[in-house]
């Protein structure tokens, strides 16, 4: 135990742990909502990002096989726990705006942002154009998987009759299926779109026991830390103006996801665009491959029914932004110019998603 708190106090970004006590304290203590709602929020940042490095230091030590499998079902665990609670307060728009969110988060901003930095202190930065194209055909898939239920669930039925809810199971199975051949893929020695793999000399030096010991107690505390944020939501959209569409679609994402975005541009920064490309585009996958279909089980084990029906705003920004990161990519070269680009519609998406009523 001594080297699991250990390991955290050697992390900068352990500071802002002082936001859970913070946030138990704003829960029991019925302080002003919002900032309830900012306190759990900046509480789950450093906690997603040890269940982040302890899941890489816990893939150092297990087969490709299984290191795959780990990063590519715990990669995002953060969210996925805030969501499952979300979907047991009832709040599924808030559900499926935070998977819409996720995707342009890692398509626009993280690679906006790890090709400004990159080109800025590097210039015309290189990765693998194969593999870019590869990426953009998965991603494309991604989409189309779920644009498909979206438009054709009005003409089947109702959103909450059964032949909607059967063909939304339908569509979950099939993306399933293609994650698991992802994962299989993700096994053998060639990269995969679905598992990108950290340079071991940039993981902490975390033996298993602490590994699991600093994992559990993460997990733990995010999902105490995840009733406090879904619970002051609806609190915050009645009394501060901010959509719940809004709060799902940009902070959601952001606050389970910044720690690895920083990670990935500071990879760009040390002109290894390659991992930062791999890391926007694995993550993405898995939200959409793995993550958005597994809610739409584990709503319906809860009783609370999701189907994979989106909106046509998040129709359209998805479509645009997996158009225009296959674009920028497809030459297999980055500048700041194309990164500034991506961070610019990402912008104007978030502008007009706060703007809604």
């Amino acid at each position: 135990m001594t080297r699991a708190f250990a390991a955290i106090k050697s992390k900068p970004i352990s500071v802002l742990l002082i936001a859970v006590p913070l946030a138990l304290a704003a829960e029991f203590l019925h302080w002003n909502p919002l900032a309830t709602f900012i306190l759990a929020a900046v509480g789950v940042i450093p906690l997603a990002a040890y269940i982040g490095e302890a899941t890489e230091a816990l893939a150092v030590h297990t087969s490709p096989r299984a290191g795959a499998l780990l990063n590519a079902t715990l990669g995002n665990a953060a969210e996925l726990i805030i969501t499952i609670t979300a979907i047991q307060a009832g709040l599924l728009e808030l559900v499926k705006a935070s998977i819409t969110g996720s995707i342009l988060g890692n398509l626009l901003l993280v690679l906006g942002m790890s090709m400004v930095v990159g080109g800025v202190k590097h210039g015309i930065q290189v990765f693998d154009r194969r593999s870019a194209g590869r990426n953009a055909v998965l991603l494309l898939l991604a989409v189309i998987a779920m644009l498909v239920p979206s438009t054709l669930s009005h003409a089947i039925g109702p959103d909450n009759s059964v032949p909607v809810e059967a063909f939304s199971i339908g569509v979950a199975i099939i993306m399933i299926v293609l994650y698991g051949l992802g994962l299989l893929d993700a096994s053998r020695p060639n990269e995969s779109p679905l598992s990108h793999t950290i340079p071991k000399n940039t993981l902490p030096h975390w033996s298993i026991r602490t590994a699991v010991i600093i994992l559990t107690i993460a997990t733990l505390a995010i999902v105490f830390l995840s009733e406090v944020l879904v619970g002051s939501v609806e609190a915050v959209v009645a009394n501060y103006n901010i959509s719940e569409f809004f709060l799902g679609i940009i902070l959601i994402p952001l606050i389970g996801n910044v720690a690895e975005h920083i990670v990935a541009v500071q990879f760009a920064a040390r002109n290894k665009m390659d991992l930062s490309v791999e890391i926007a585009v694995s993550s993405s996958l898995q939200i959409a491959l793995f993550v958005a279909p597994l809610l739409v089980f584990i709503s319906l084990a809860m009783g609370n029914p999701m189907q994979l029906i989106f909106n046509q705003f998040e129709l359209l920004a998805l479509l645009i932004g997996v158009i225009i990161a296959s674009l920028v990519s497809a030459d297999g070269e980055s500048t700041w110019l194309e990164g500034a680009g991506l961070l610019a519609v990402y912008i104007i998406f978030a502008l007009g998603f706060f703007l809604l009523p």
